[in-house]
């Protein structure tokens, strides 16, 4: 899923109940407004104080909506030069928890300076990072063996590093068939796989299965990945027409994911179409100033948590500490404290080395439909009425 653009103006005009478009100039209305003011003192019926209060009431309720936007206002100049300068620099921190399940599954791999941890038998085209979640089911030897490969498939493919996305997709399918022939290992266990690869502001993340990748924008939660379940409407097509069924939400009556690698007992023979697909879906993103952090987790923690929510407690947590991995902690200790019934894994990664900035509220131009001498002279009558 692309990010959304923000397209909100910054500010919101808010007219009264008269105006230029009603015909009665300012003038008009303060004259109103006085000779209300003063049959209110000689007690006789206002005939303007209910157009009052509506047109001041209105005015605040206006204000008050527009408070709850939270708007950072960006021309487009201003955005360019943005672009221009930013480099981003990687810092993450992870944290995994086995959860109310008997076995830990799970597995992860954080790497915030790829070129150093490849040392010189990679020509990368500039400095990188690259993470992984793998949520193993039917044991953890499916995501384990992807764990220990998969930058090894995706690094030594041919397409690599001219043709990146393209270099990803065969490394998932690779690893999937490299596992089926790895003989020790139970070829019948399964991984899901979600891998986050960066060079500079570049951005791909790869996924097939149900763990999610959340781009922290500005306080804006934006999926970078689309959860493969069976029940899904594209998913559903693809795998029917593969000759697959889907019981009860489960694929083949078996698994909830439509998108995995490893499950042997499930595809058949290597190379031949299958209902459940080892090839993930790419998504790639130009990282910007206002792209904050990523979160990746497994599904233990969306199956309790939006999106949004993610964000909201990771910006936060980061704007207390500034510590990628204790956000990582708290989204853990939050899903467990909502129930959830699977292992737990996330990864908080920071595309800056300072905590996130406060959102501007911008304060709202209010045209008013009174003066402020009518203002000040209506609360002071309507205090000594009440």
């Amino acid at each position: 899923m692309a990010p959304e653009t923000d397209s909100s103006p910054p500010f919101v005009s808010i007219e009264g109940g008269y105006g230029k478009d009603n015909g009665l100039s300012m003038d008009d209305e303060n004259s109103k407004t006085m000779e209300s003011l003063k049959q209110i003192r000689m007690g006789k019926p206002p005939r303007h104080l209910s157009v009052l209060r509506h047109c001041v009431s209105s005015a605040r309720l206006e204000a008050a909506a527009e408070l709850d936007t939270c708007i950072e206002t960006i021309g487009p100049k201003a955005q360019a030069n943005r672009l221009s300068g930013f480099s981003p620099i990687f810092r993450s921190g992870s944290c995994s928890k086995m959860g109310p399940k008997q076995y830990m599954e799970d597995e992860h791999i954080c790497i915030d300076n790829l070129r150093e941890h490849l040392r010189e038998s990679v020509d990368l085209p500039s400095p990188g990072a690259f993470y992984g979640v793998f949520d193993g089911h039917g044991g953890s030897d499916a995501a384990s063996f992807v764990r220990m490969n998969i930058l090894k498939f995706i690094t030594e493919d041919m397409y690599f590093p001219s043709c990146v996305g393209k270099a990803i997709k065969s490394a998932f399918v690779k690893a999937d068939h490299a596992f089926a022939d790895a003989f020790s290992l139970d070829s019948s266990s399964g991984t899901t796989a979600l891998t986050t690869l960066i060079f500079g502001r570049t951005m791909v993340v790869a996924n097939a299965g149900d763990c999610r990748a959340v781009l922290g924008k500005r306080g804006r939660a934006i999926e970078l990945s689309r959860d493969h379940k069976p029940n899904c409407s594209s998913e559903r097509l693809r795998i029917e027409k593969l000759g697959g069924i889907i019981y009860d939400g489960y694929l083949n009556g078996q698994l909830s994911v439509s998108r995995a690698l490893g499950d042997w007992h499930m595809k058949g023979s290597k190379g031949s179409a299958c209902p459940l697909s080892a090839e993930p879906e790419l998504q790639e993103t130009t990282l910007t100033e206002e792209d904050e952090f990523l979160i990746m987790g497994c599904d233990g923690l969306w199956d309790v948590m939006t999106s949004q929510c993610a964000v909201t407690i990771v910006r936060k947590e980061l704007m207390l500490h500034n510590d990628p991995e204790r956000c990582s902690i708290e989204l853990v200790r939050e899903a467990l404290k909502r129930d959830t019934c699977d292992n737990l894994t996330v990864i908080v990664i920071c595309f800056s080395p300072d905590p996130p900035p406060r959102i501007e509220i911008p304060r709202p131009q209010v045209r008013r439909s009174i003066s402020a001498e009518g203002l000040n002279l209506l609360k002071g009558v309507l205090d000594n009425n009440g």
